[in-house]
This record gives C-alpha cells, sequence and structure tokens, in this order.
C-alpha cells in the first residue's frame, strides 16, 4: 500500500447531526454496501469528496459534512487506492481509530440531482461487478 503522505485537513461526510467533539467510530454499515459492517471509519481530505459521501449516505436527514481529525494511525483506502485509481488522487482514507468533530463545513459543492443520479446508478451497478467488492 502507498505511503501516506496528507496532512490535511481532514473531512467526513454524513446525515449524522453531530456536535463538536463527538467520536465517528468504525462497526456500523458502510453506506454504499448495509450489508458490510465496517472495521474502518473513512475521511477524505477534499471537502466536496466528503459532501458527496454525505449526499450519497442513507437517510432522509439533511446531507453534512464535519471537519475531522484522526485519533489514531491512518492509512490510504485500499477501496480506491492502486485498486481503482494509481496513487491516492481522491485523498481518502481509513482508520480502526476514532475521528474526532472539530467543526462542520457549510462551503462545500452540492451536486446537482442528476449528478447524484448518475453516482446511484454507478454505485447500483458496481455492487454486482468486481469493482463493488468492498476492501475491510
Amino acid at each position: 500500500m502507498s505511503d501516506v503522505l496528507d496532512s490535511g485537513p481532514f473531512f467526513h461526510g454524513t446525515k449524522a447531526d453531530l456536535q463538536v467533539g463527538d467520536h465517528l467510530t468504525a462497526g456500523f454499515p458502510s453506506n454504499f454496501r448495509p450489508e458490510v459492517v465496517m472495521n474502518h471509519i473513512y475521511f477524505i481530505a477534499l471537502r466536496d469528496g466528503a459532501g458527496l459521501a454525505a449526499e450519497l449516505a442513507p437517510g432522509d436527514a439533511a446531507p453534512r459534512v464535519y471537519a475531522v481529525e484522526p485519533t489514531g494511525p491512518f492509512e490510504n483506502d485500499p477501496n480506491v487506492t492502486d485498486k481503482k485509481y494509481p496513487g491516492n488522487p481522491t485523498r481518502s482514507y481509513r482508520s480502526t481509530e476514532p475521528l474526532v468533530i472539530t467543526g462542520e463545513v457549510h462551503d462545500w459543492t452540492r451536486q446537482t440531482p442528476e449528478a447524484l443520479q448518475m453516482w446511484r446508478d454507478r454505485l447500483a451497478s458496481a455492487r454486482t461487478g468486481e469493482r463493488g467488492e468492498i476492501i475491510n
């Protein structure tokens, strides 16, 4: 796996209503494959990437992007690093240790309804193919 070369800032997108100081932890179903309980908590260094994840997360609550800090070691997300894209151009990471919420971010770019549908369609088709497998 590639070396982690990013020092942040880091973001996490969700539909959960959280507060500064709250911790995000592993052990919950995947947003993209709900039958898979995740061994890691995922985060990204691109605020709009976190926004996309928030918009794609299940549920009817408003999508939210939080600034987060890892509380322990983390690694490049192997679900995209070198498996789908050389290196880590998405700047996506994961950790088995919690992330602490340091603030909420409001200036992220929202997707159009058409773009969101395209992403949902891509995720649905990926679930049935090899690229839909999650490295957990």
